[in-house]
């Protein structure tokens, strides 16, 4: 209905990639990291980091329905991290860069990105400011033809190896949200540290580091769009983010369920398998049915996307529903493996580490709700 030959060529493209590729070497990148430089150029060469970007810095020019095809396909992916590493490179690091930046930065930093030459991450969150981004503290000062910027993030997807930085600072002290800037930060200038890299609960195969600013000099030719205007740029980045979690979470939920099918199929208990077990297919049936409601939503966003309309609304229901849903559906398979389901060498036992971070990361569950409320209403 909504895919032709050449969705299904992209198709056809992302799954060799994720079947000879990384799946073969996730359980090894979950112990280490994933090495971005090395897997992005190899997925720049195939044209798979600038879909919906233009020709003209090295992207692909489709449309939404070619950018769906992509990240249902990285869904397939054995390890949430990897998606999620990504994703940041395209759709969370580098849209308001597409967008609003210079002709300059896009030839300087998005083209690079999106052949797959230089990694990129998003600078936001702060050790005390998080879902509330307006309370953010990381300072840019207006200095000559230079800001100078001051501070910390933390929980940076991609930091480690990342070589800029899409950075939201302040820039001025007023209240509202015409007091900040977005900026691209190159990693290899004087005053970027890297002070740690974090050990997180899941999402193990990616690298995630908190980022210190200690009077790093950046061009003021580095800013994306208007000064003061850093903080709506994001918020308008923050519907590509959170729209790039929904295709992956009904994907991999699905998988889930079939992995779980197959085991309790297999797994003989009083004498039946439990797949006999009423209570099991019904519980699984019930997850199944709220798969498909997200992908129908998923698919109406997209629609509304080709339309040109604003998605915001619908994007959060959908940012809220992933995160529940891909929860429930790991924490419930988990249940039926039993004591297998609670071993490390379980592929669920991944599943179920790496679903906790959909309802905390790219704005919280609660955030989500607000935005609904308001937007509703009340």
């Amino acid at each position: 209905m909504y895919f032709n030959e050449e969705h299904n060529a992209l198709r056809a493209t992302v799954r060799r990639l994720v079947d000879r590729e990384i799946n073969p070497k996730i359980d090894e990148w979950e112990e280490t990291t994933v090495p971005l430089h090395e897997l992005f150029k190899k997925m720049g060469d195939l044209g798979l980091l600038g879909i919906t970007y233009d020709q003209k810095y090295g992207g692909q020019g489709l449309d939404y329905w070619f950018d769906l095809v992509f990240l249902e396909e990285l869904g397939h992916i054995k390890a949430g991290g990897l998606p999620m590493a990504i994703a940041v490179q395209t759709h969370m690091a580098t849209p308001a860069l597409h967008e609003y930046g210079s002709e300059s930065l896009k030839e300087t930093y998005l083209r690079p990105a999106v052949a797959g030459e230089m990694v990129s991450a998003i600078g936001v969150t702060e050790p005390g400011a998080g879902s509330d981004v307006a309370g953010l503290k990381t300072r840019a000062v207006r200095d000559g033809d230079s800001y100078v910027i001051n501070g910390s993030k933390i929980y940076i997807t991609n930091g480690c190896q990342a070589d800029f930085v899409t950075l939201l600072a302040r820039t001025d002290d007023k209240p509202g949200f015409h007091s900040f800037g977005l900026f691209v930060v190159p990693t290899n200038l004087p005053g970027f540290v890297v002070s740690r890299k974090l050990d997180k609960l899941g999402m193990r195969c990616s690298d995630t580091a908190e980022l210190f600013f200690d009077d790093l000099r950046v061009p003021a030719e580095n800013l994306i769009g208007e000064d003061g205007e850093g903080f709506i740029i994001q918020m308008k980045q923050f519907q590509h983010e959170r729209f790039s979690a929904l295709p992956g979470a009904y994907v991999s939920a699905r998988d889930t369920i079939n992995m779980t099918m197959n085991y309790i199929s297999q797994r003989t208990a009083f004498g039946k398998p439990l797949i006999k077990n009423q209570v099991l297919r019904h519980r699984l049936v019930d997850w199944i049915t709220d798969i498909e409601c997200l992908k129908q939503l998923t698919y109406h966003i997209v629609r509304m996307k080709m339309k040109g309309l604003d998605v915001t609304r619908e994007v959060s229901m959908g940012k809220l529903l992933a995160g529940q849903l891909s929860f429930n559906v790991s924490n419930g398979c988990l249940q039926m493996f039993g004591g297998m389901g609670y071993m490390n060498e379980s592929l669920i036992t991944r599943n179920f580490r790496d679903s906790r971070l959909l309802s905390i990361g790219g704005g919280a569950d609660e955030i989500m709700k607000e935005i609904i409320a308001r937007l509703e209403g009340f």
